[in-house]
């Protein structure tokens, strides 16, 4: 798998690169669901969101493998669309900001989900900026849970800022942060 620019994990043994995510959907799933806590019902929900999300015109995927081929991480996106569901979720809150119009012309950030073992050694941010690299659009936007944790810090040293906050998703136990930030991302200096 080629190295795409952007920036390089600090694991040698691991490289970014391209990933038809149709295809290794399960080995995705199951970092997901490591990184992030998620049951056998809430994996097998997300399957097909996953399937669904990877036929939108313009979604694009890397994932970071070790020399052996082991998928120790992966990120996916989209051109954002104010008609997609997490869009209309976001949007009222985002209004009331008065940040609505980042849901227009720009990328968003589906799912960045690094393993835990694999975790800190700068994987997430060579995949999140590889990816990014690649858009059209002048900005990306995103979800996270509303907490100070390691990927709250990650998006904000890549210059992501927060849009809304206490935004909650149907069926989501905790409330998320929306960021956004101009592309490209902020590099390390």
């Amino acid at each position: 798998m080629p190295i795409i620019p952007g920036g390089a994990p600090r694991t040698p043994d691991v490289q970014v690169g391209p990933v038809n995510l149709a295809a290794r959907v399960n080995e995705a799933l199951a970092v997901q669901a490591l990184a992030f806590g998620l049951s056998e019902d809430e994996i097998e929900v997300r399957r097909h969101i996953v399937l669904r999300h990877t036929m939108y015109p313009g979604c694009r995927a890397l994932a970071a493998t070790t020399g052996t081929g082991r998928l120790v991480g992966f990120v996916y996106g989209m051109p954002n669309e104010r008609s997609h569901w997490w869009s209309t979720v976001v949007e009222p809150y985002l209004r009331a900001t008065g940040t609505d119009g980042w849901l227009d012309d720009s990328f968003a950030i589906t799912e960045l989900h690094v393993h835990p073992e694999f975790q800190a050694r700068g994987i997430g941010r060579a995949l999140i900026t590889a990816l990014t690299d690649g858009a059209a659009q002048p900005r990306s936007i995103l979800s996270a849970i509303d907490t100070e944790s390691p990927a709250r810090r990650l998006y904000r040293s890549l210059g992501y800022e927060d849009l809304a906050r206490q935004v909650h998703f149907p069926s989501a136990p905790r409330p998320y942060a929306v960021m956004g930030a101009p592309l490209p991302l902020r590099r390390v200096e």
